[in-house]
């Protein structure tokens, strides 16, 4: 009789202790579930200290963790979404499926239908330039820029679109209309102040020489004579250059781009040059040539050589040498005049093509120069779809190299 008392006991117990067990695992579920649905909020109120209570602590432990990881997730995109809709440039996310994933407010300005997220972005932007850079750093997984002006009427903007880590890409736009109406206002400034500069200094440059003619020997007057003249050809010079420039810059240039060989375009400048580079006790060589054609026009190629020949002449005098030459490249054929005098210090490299920059200020005022024949080399070799750079370590000369994209095939062009 008192062993089955006992036992009615302890099944009574058991289950009590049963149903606490399975209320206590239920709230846990319950917490759980709270937690799945997003509430990150939530909490057990678990005061036991037994392994479902410390099971509980643990989980209420990582809730509140992760209400405060998401917090600050939430804290740095709200200040990053602060950051991009401060900037004046344009800013949208495209995911890999081509739909939008975010914009900024400039963005949604910008665009007459604003932005709308997870739509096409061809909904929101139809210039082919831009889907172009956006697609190509979306599935090449490089950055990819381009100019685009069919976004809006009568406005241009700088496309640079980069990948983003998960898939698609992020594309930044920048509005250069009025960039470049003041770029052309100013190169209309320069052609007009150029040419209208032109017509004086050549009546001065003449006036001069004819009463030089009658000048006597030795006399300060015909000194004086002298400064005008060299004056007035070396402003004659800035104001032929700066013409040139704003031409080439303008695309007003035309060229007539036609399949020429390396070695004609090396032997024209060598001949142009010979009998100057002599006079200075310079050799004049040909070095590495290739027989592959590219697209030039020679004039404006043999201009290219001469800015740089006759840059190069101004520092090779030590070396007594100066090397033309061409050869194959990733991207056509690449061209290149070196010197072997005193070289250029790194921090002048980034802008030797840069207008009216100068490494040596006077010894260019002595050489009459202007400043501005590797800017017109540069925007030269550009207009041919070409790169310019230079090379230099001090004291171990200067190589100055462009690069000219080869000629397409006749053969191939005509099937």
């Amino acid at each position: 009789m008192g062993s089955l008392l006992a036992f009615v006991v302890a099944l009574l117990v058991s289950g009590i202790a049963a149903q606490s067990t399975a209320r206590r695992l239920r709230r846990i579920v319950q917490f759980a579930d709270r937690i799945a649905a997003g509430d990150l909020a939530a909490r057990i109120a678990e005061g036991s200290r037994d392994e479902i209570g410390q099971v509980a602590a643990s989980l209420d432990k990582t809730a509140r963790h992760l209400e405060e990881s998401f917090a600050s997730v939430q804290t740095s995109r709200r200040q990053l979404e602060t950051l991009l809709n401060s900037m004046q440039d344009a800013v949208i996310a495209v995911g890999a499926d081509d739909r939008v994933q975010w914009a900024n407010q400039t963005m949604d300005k910008l665009v007459p239908q604003r932005t709308r997220l997870n739509a096409p972005v061809v909904e929101t932007v139809r210039d082919p330039d831009f889907l172009r850079v956006v697609r190509g750093a979306s599935q090449g997984g490089k950055v990819h820029t381009a100019r685009a002006a069919s976004i809006l009427p009568s406005r241009a903007f700088d496309v640079t679109a980069a990948p983003l880590p998960g898939g698609g890409a992020v594309a930044v736009l920048r509005d250069l209309t009025e960039t470049e109406r003041v770029e052309k206002t100013r190169r209309d400034f320069i052609a007009n102040v150029s040419h209208e500069l032109r017509t004086p200094l050549t009546s001065i440059q003449g006036y001069a020489e004819t009463l030089l003619d009658s000048a006597p020997e030795n006399n300060h007057v015909r000194d004086f004579l002298e400064i005008i003249r060299k004056n007035a050809t070396r402003m004659s010079r800035l104001t032929e250059e700066l013409l040139t420039l704003a031409r080439v810059e303008s695309g007003e240039q035309r060229f007539d781009i036609q399949p020429v060989t390396p070695e004609e375009l090396l032997q024209e400048a060598v001949q142009s040059f010979h009998e100057v580079a002599r006079a200075q006790n310079i050799e004049l060589q040909v070095g590495d040539t290739t027989l592959a054609q590219v697209s030039a026009d020679r004039e404006a190629i043999h201009q290219v050589f001469s800015n740089l020949v006759e840059n190069a002449l101004k520092y090779a005098a030590s070396s007594g040498r100066l090397v033309l030459g061409a050869r194959p490249s990733e991207h056509g054929v690449e061209f290149y005049v070196r010197d072997f005098g005193p070289g250029i210090s790194s921090e002048h490299l980034p802008r030797l093509f840069e207008r009216f920059y100068r490494v040596d200020k006077a010894r260019s005022r002595e050489s009459g120069g202007t400043g501005l024949g590797l800017a017109i080399a540069k925007h030269i070799v550009l207009a041919h779809g070409g790169t310019i750079r230079a090379e230099s370590e001090f004291n171990h000369g200067s190589t100055f190299l462009f690069t000219l994209p080869l000629a397409p095939d006749l053969s191939q062009a005509s099937s």
